[in-house]
């Protein structure tokens, strides 16, 4: 069913039942895309600040048939949370409802609420000696009912997985206006469907997040961080297993970069600090987060020593301090960064089987070099579960409007190529309205038809995030 525009007599209505300080003044920020794809519309902006309130709000707009985009942090990159047609809606920000609510150390449980910003529930873990893992570039924006509704991945997902193994219950207000009360902090809960599951994921499609039991972890007592440089992708695979039998589950993180990675930060973010003298080809950035009677610096020591033994890794820098730490995932968090100053000409977020890996991507450099080969590849990401992120940029003497053309065929092609190898075109990201054809292209039928009788069963008048996800109407 097809949602109507939000109209002044809505608006009035909304106003009658919530306070002034709910509503938003000044749209401008909620409807701006991160990378400029695409400028969004609304006709209000709602702040609710209880879940009561946001209760209401669902209540009067599918009365009215006014579709709702739940807003959190803006950080989205597929168009989730904004936009750009369809009748004109109502955006829900979770910004005023940023409460942690309770914290259990004895449990390694925090309750937070939907607008509490990733790197304040980081601190508020750290303040009673314990570790909310998840780990974004957009940390200092990002909310956590964002970050649950996309089912963020980032740095340690190797080790702590995504959002969705990070959260124990979740309290939600589904389409009709009513409240889930699902906060429950148990690790387990075998009574019939999960709907914790359904909702982290779901883009806002099924309802509101308002608030989260997150699991928290204790801290680990050393981290380490060191830099290898890598022969090819297959050599940082073989590093990879060399490194997991040496650490175990003290890897925090396994980060893939490419020289075309450096040289990027060269070109547009000088200023960040890159300890290597020489620019490699491939290089790895590992992470280990271990216990008080483990330090890290002889362990990195044994896996640099057994690696270059078997002609693995060729040169590396371990880390001798923090600050030697933090400037090692500077550079790395700054590539994304770089990569938006020079201008993607198409930006693709995608996970494969790993040993796949180096197979698709000599099959992807052959295919781009058929289809445009003076482009720039930058070819970096989350190498230890699978997720790499495949970016095409202008040649030097060109810019990303000269291959306007030709974005969307190359898309397409590399799509095509990552399904024919088994894996995911939207592996942390989500699908947004950016990606809902591609999810009609590759996605399972019978998956495709549940999510599709899903959708009509809990959100019938379609008012919830209308046009993500699942095509609107």
């Amino acid at each position: 069913m097809a949602t109507v525009p939000l109209s002044p007599e809505f608006a009035a209505a909304l106003r009658a039942h919530l306070p002034a300080a709910a509503f938003r003044p000044d749209m401008t920020r909620y409807l701006v895309e991160p990378r400029g794809r695409a400028q969004g519309q609304a006709g209000l902006i709602v702040a609710p600040a209880t879940v009561d309130e946001v209760a209401l709000v669902i209540r009067i707009a599918a009365a009215a048939r006014v579709g709702v985009i739940p807003y959190g942090g803006g950080t989205g990159l597929v168009l989730g949370q904004v936009a750009p047609d369809g009748p004109l809606p109502l955006v829900l920000s979770l910004e005023r409802m940023n409460r942690i609510r309770a914290t259990y150390p004895a449990e390694n449980v925090m309750i937070a609420e939907a607008g509490v910003i990733l790197a304040d529930a980081q601190a508020g873990a750290a303040d009673i000696d314990r570790l909310f893992p998840l780990s974004l570039a957009s940390e200092g924006s990002a909310r956590i009912g964002g970050v649950l509704a996309t089912n963020a991945g980032g740095l340690n997902v190797l080790r702590y997985g995504s959002a969705r193994d990070l959260c124990l219950g979740l309290e939600a207000v589904l389409p009709d206006g009513t409240i889930w009360h699902g906060l429950k902090r148990l690790r387990k809960d075998n009574t019939g469907y999960d709907l914790r599951g359904l909702l982290i994921g779901a883009e806002g499609t099924l309802g509101v997040i308002t608030a989260a039991a997150l699991r928290l972890y204790p801290r680990p007592r050393h981290e380490g961080a060191a830099l290898m440089v890598v022969e090819n992708p297959s050599a940082a695979l073989d590093l990879l297993a060399m490194a997991q039998a040496h650490a175990g589950a003290g890897i925090t993180g396994f980060e893939l970069i490419s020289g075309t990675g450096l040289a990027f930060l060269d070109e547009a973010l000088p200023d960040i600090r890159q300890p290597l003298v020489t620019r490699p080809a491939w290089m790895v950035l590992i992470g280990l987060g271990l216990a008080e009677d483990q330090p890290p610096a002889p362990i990195f020591e044994a896996i640099f020593d057994a690696a270059s033994s078997a002609g693995i890794v060729s040169d590396g820098i371990i880390a001798q301090s923090g600050a030697q730490i933090r400037d090692l995932w500077a550079m790395r968090e700054a590539i994304p960064a770089a990569n938006r100053r020079i201008g993607a000409i198409a930006s693709h977020d995608i996970s494969l089987p790993l040993s796949d890996i180096p197979a698709f991507l000599l099959r992807a450099e052959a295919l781009i070099a058929r289809l445009g080969g003076d482009m720039r590849v930058n070819v970096f990401g989350h190498l230890g579960d699978g997720n790499l992120h495949y970016n095409l940029f202008p040649a030097r003497a060109r810019n990303r409007a000269d291959y306007a053309a030709q974005a969307d065929g190359i898309s397409r092609a590399l799509h095509d190529l990552v399904d024919e190898f088994g894996g995911s075109v939207s592996a942390e990201h989500g699908i947004g309205r950016l990606k809902v054809a591609d999810l009609e292209r590759y996605a399972d039928p019978a998956r495709l038809a549940a999510m599709r009788a899903i959708k009509q069963a809990l959100d019938p008048l379609g008012i919830m995030n209308p046009g993500a996800v699942l095509r609107a109407g």
